[in-house]
């Protein structure tokens, strides 16, 4: 979804997320926009207002390395909003790598080892490119196991599992916005915020606040309906040999209840496994692999 003036939405966004509080200005509770003025960007990035303002408004498409980095410094942008915006200021700098959509055999087998806890290989788009049983036992609740934000935003039941939605919500955005700057143009993910922008106000709300945050750890809970409460650890490990593809694995605190509840998860993927084996033979009259 490319737009005229990228970078000018980018800018204008996150200058409305910073408050005077938190870049050490004053506030006299008089202002007619919610975050920063732009004088006041322009001053903490001892830059001019006329050249803050052409920025913003898609008249200067040159800007400086040295008045990005001091206008990324202004916004207070953590290191991957900083880098998204050098991509959309400097793009001619920018080297852009292709997704990989296939999972290759390698990373399948590393994620069919992991036997005793949920893992599955996530695309750009949040695409579920492949799982293991314990992970398609632990999102069994959904209608669907296929993208982790139509999941989140478009299945009733998402309310239900995540105990967190808002945080989770909150979250999946800002790793789609984090892709999306990775790989600009990407066909998929264009599809995907296509989709989402226009069945979800939730999702449109959270995309429009530009906020830029790829997902590699944290701290989940989900309500699973057989097995109670988890609490569980997130790594997302990224493949080198296939860009934008993230091996993702839950863990549980050792001597935990989770760690407890998994053991009953893995019995309800062993189940659904042999339903499945069973269910495909009935079909082929055979047992031969």
């Amino acid at each position: 979804m490319k737009r005229e003036n990228d970078l000018g939405d980018f800018l204008r966004a996150r200058r409305d997320a910073v408050t005077p509080a938190a870049a050490g200005l004053p506030d006299d509770g008089h202002r007619r926009v919610p975050g920063l003025r732009r004088d006041e960007v322009a001053l903490l990035a001892g830059v001019s207002t006329d050249y803050y303002t052409r920025l913003e408004q898609g008249r200067e498409r040159r800007p400086s390395e040295q008045a990005l980095r001091a206008i990324a410094q202004a916004l207070r942008l953590n290191e991957a909003a900083a880098e998204h915006l050098y991509r959309l200021g400097m793009p001619a700098l920018t080297t852009e790598t292709a997704a990989v959509a296939e999972v290759g055999s390698d990373l399948r087998l590393l994620m069919a080892n992991v036997r005793d806890l949920p893992a599955f290989v996530v695309g750009p788009a949040q695409d579920i490119l492949a799982a293991n049983p314990m992970a398609e036992a632990l999102y069994s609740g959904f209608a669907r196991f296929d993208n982790l934000l139509r999941m989140i935003f478009l299945d009733p039941f998402a309310r239900e599992f995540y105990v967190d939605w808002d945080k989770a919500a909150e979250i999946a955005v800002g790793n789609l916005r984090a892709q999306s700057a990775t790989f600009p143009g990407d066909r998929r993910i264009e599809a995907v915020l296509g989709s989402l922008s226009a069945r979800s106000p939730a999702f449109a709300s959270l995309w429009a606040r530009y906020e830029i945050r790829p997902r590699t750890h944290e701290d989940k809970r989900f309500r699973h309906p057989g097995v109670g409460l988890l609490h569980l650890h997130f790594e997302a490990l990224a493949a080198t040999s296939a860009p934008g593809q993230h091996l993702s694995v839950y863990t549980a605190e050792p001597g935990s209840a989770t760690e407890d509840a998994l053991v009953l998860l893995r019995r309800l993927a062993e189940r659904s496994e042999v339903s499945t084996f069973t269910e495909v033979t009935e079909q082929t009259g055979s047992t031969d692999r």
